[in-house]
């Protein structure tokens, strides 16, 4: 039976585990062994593609039905499907390829290469898989790749270099950098041979999972093999290097590259010389720039000032920027306005508005017009300052030369009068765009929306979201969520579920989180009956609560005394599987101990303790106790802690110890030193002494003199003492 198209097949001949790929790996530099396999002495093979055989196969009849049979995807039935079954039997292999890299949705060409194989009396072209690797190591579906090269091997596909390269790429792109790296164990062990570009791929990947050290053990591996690097190498080194600021390094490895074989391109350099420009190190990028000239025989040219241009605007160092635009322009090179607009905005980003105005006007003076861009960081720098007037002004000179602001200008002014605390008047703006010709977007409306938010105009900011979501813009969980605290904070959380729920109704997405935050509203307010009506309703939404929605609620019912109720949610929680935090012990203790119910305290944290581990659970049970004066079960527990004899556990005894003298009790004081003696946990001395004293005082001199002998025994104190 077919499974239904758009829907990806997980049967055994596309699925892995994970683990049977850890299986593979048994030290640092296994991945290594691959390079064993590479054979000097045969001819490497180049991949070339036919690009007119593609080109035509992208306009080909056929390609652009089926494309469009996959776009109805949505509306699949059994008509399409045949239809769909007929077209593929007169495909050609660079057909289907032509198919699969037209798909707008990488997922969707995956699910059509799946379907497609399951057909009768149909079977892909070698060609076929390759190009399905292609599409997905452009994406993050790693799992996918991994199936398709596991199918590959299976039916006794050749596996080429390539193959590999584009899984590892999949995989990298995911940030599965250790399992990039795996894939080199499975060349080894279907015995594939490495290439020079899968060999820059995996450097490529040590690299980003900073291993630059097994990096470079991979590097002279591969030239005593045989393999010799190329400059794509050097430049991935390079970068290492420059990443964990060992800039020098980098350096020496360009002056290295000429004896290896290869010379350094403009790459090479532009690496060093923008990580010296985030640092400003503007003398070192100097010394580079004749280091690329003289050495290199690389002249800078428009693209080289351009670089650190806009290099060190993006990262705030304008003065240094402007230097370098002035001597590119010295040199004869022009500088278009992409290139002044980004010193522009590095000034007034650091509202030195007056540097940026004079930039602006010498733009103008050189008949280089500034653009929406420009204007949009001028306006922006006024706003920033809080000269929210020039803002204005700036947006009429721009409609005075001919620029119309667009929606990021318009954002920037909003932006200021909700700083200034004009939310209302941002607002009025906002329902006026229509009329100014301008279309917000989900960012005008988020700071819209969090200014009046921030001025306490809580139902202006509620309409606005739903006005948001009418327009077709969702806020996101964590927008929603500040709302509703913002609701809660001022008792109105009816209100917050209400706008919660109004949100979910219209798409929006909302988590654990919004609904936990409404529960604490409700649990502050003293309302349980609604906090647990909502916990409820989480299982109807299918928002499973987390340990911190347990925990507010457990809180809650302990604060009103209805502690079965709360341990019936505890146990509940632990049957669920969720670990319980330190957050979610101190407040049990805290409740369970305020009520004076220690028994069943105790039973509760042996379930919680068989979940999650927490060392000083029962010194906080015996501190706790003790700040409620029930000293006599507090000593009970006393066991559990002299289990261990540390500090903390010392702290405790010193706690229980203070709360009996305290109360008058110095004998039972007297106990719990004894106690603490006996498990060779030294008490306090100090505290000691206030102890012997009030036995002495009770007449139990004995008792005083047994106490300090003790000290005496051990060396702890001299027996002159005595």
């Amino acid at each position: 039976m077919n499974t239904q198209y758009g829907e990806t097949d997980d049967s055994d001949d596309y699925e892995q585990t994970d683990e049977e790929i850890e299986e593979e790996i048994t030290n640092c530099d296994d991945d290594f062994r691959v390079l064993d396999l590479f054979d000097r002495n045969r001819p490497q093979k180049v991949e070339i593609r036919n690009v007119d055989e593609e080109e035509n196969g992208f306009r080909h009849p056929l390609v652009r039905e089926i494309c469009r049979l996959i776009n109805l995807k949505h509306a699949w039935n059994p008509k399409l499907e045949g239809e769909l079954r007929h077209l593929l039997r007169s495909l050609k292999p660079h057909e289907v390829c032509a198919v699969l890299r037209s798909q707008d949705d990488e997922r969707s060409a995956l699910n059509f290469f799946y379907w497609s194989d399951r057909q009768w009396r149909y079977r892909h072209g070698v060609e076929v898989y390759y190009a399905m690797l292609e599409v997905l190591s452009k994406t993050k579906l790693c799992q996918g790749s991994k199936r398709i090269l596991r199918l590959m091997a299976r039916r006794g596909i050749e596996c080429r270099p390539e193959a590999f390269r584009y899984v590892m790429i999949s995989y990298s792109r995911a940030s599965k950098l250790r399992s990039a790296m795996r894939v080199l164990n499975l060349m080894q062990k279907v015995g594939c041979e490495p290439d020079l570009l899968i060999c820059n791929t995996a450097i490529y990947v040590l690299v980003m999972a900073n291993r630059l050290e097994k990096a470079l053990r991979f590097l002279d591996r591969m030239q005593r093999v045989g393999i010799s690097p190329d400059v794509v190498t050097f430049n991935c080194l390079i970068k290492g290097f420059c990443d964990v600021h060992r800039v020098d390094e980098a350096l020496d490895l360009i002056e290295e590259m000429p004896f290896k074989g290869c010379y350094p391109d403009k790459i090479s350099y532009y690496t060093v010389m923008t990580f010296l420009c985030k640092e400003k190190r503007i003398m070192e990028v100097r010394k580079v720039l004749e280091k690329m000239e003289k050495d290199g025989n690389l002249l800078p040219d428009q693209v080289t000032y351009h670089t650190l241009i806009h290099v060190l605007s993006k990262h705030g160092h304008g003065d240094e920027a402007l230097i370098f635009l002035r001597e590119s322009e010295e040199k004869g090179f022009r500088v278009d306005k992409v290139g002044y607009s980004a010193v522009v905005h590095s000034f007034c980003r650091d509202g030195r508005m007056s540097e940026g105005k004079e930039i602006v006007n010498e733009m103008f003076a050189k008949g280089c017009i500034p653009d929406v861009v420009t204007y949009s960081a001028v306006v922006d720098g006024f706003c920033r300052i809080g000269k929210v007037d020039q803002a204005r002004k700036m947006l009429q000179v721009m409609y005075k030369h001919g620029c119309k602001p667009n929606t990021v200008s318009y954002t920037s002014l909003l932006n200021g009068l909700c700083r200034m605390g004009n939310s209302l008047e941002a607002r009025e703006m906002l329902k006026s765009s229509e009329e100014e010709w301008w279309t917000p977007n989900a960012i005008t409306f988020s700071v819209v929306m969090h200014g009046l938010r921030r001025e306490g105009k809580l139902a202006e900011a509620c309409d606005l979201v739903m006005e948001m979501i009418e327009k077709g813009f969702h806020p996101t969980t964590v927008e929603i969520n500040l709302l509703i605290h913002a609701l809660c904070r001022e008792g109105k959380a009816c209100d917050a579920k209400n706008f919660m729920e109004e949100c979910q109704s219209k798409g929006c997405a909302v988590n654990v989180v919004n609904f936990t935050t409404v529960i604490h509203g409700f649990c502050r307010e003293g309302d349980l009956e609604a906090a647990l009506s909502l916990l409820d309703d989480m299982y109807l939404s299918n928002r499973h609560p987390d340990v911190v929605t347990y925990t507010t609620v457990i809180d809650a019912l302990g604060k009103k005394g209805r502690l079965e109720e709360a341990t019936e949610l505890a146990n509940k929680m632990l049957n669920k599987g969720l670990v319980p935090t330190p957050v979610t012990y101190r407040t049990v203790i805290h409740r369970y101990c305020e009520n004076g119910r220690v028994e069943e305290l105790v039973k509760l944290l042996e379930k919680m303790v068989l979940r999650q581990e927490f060392r000083t659970v029962y010194n906080q049970v015996i501190e706790k106790l003790c700040r409620f004066g029930n000293l006599e079960e507090a000593y009970k527990l006393l066991s559990k802690v002299l289990r261990t004899a540390s500090k903390i556990d010392a702290n405790t005894c010193h706690v229980l110890m203070e709360s009996y003298l305290s109360k008058g009790l110095p004998l039972s004081s007297y106990k719990v030193a004894c106690r603490m003696f006996k498990r060779n946990l030294i008490p306090d001395v100090s505290l000691c002494r206030k102890v012997s004293k009030s036995l002495i005082s009770e007449g139990n001199s004995d008792k005083a003199e047994m106490l300090m002998l003790k000290f005496v025994e051990r060396g702890l104190l001299s027996p002159q003492f005595q």
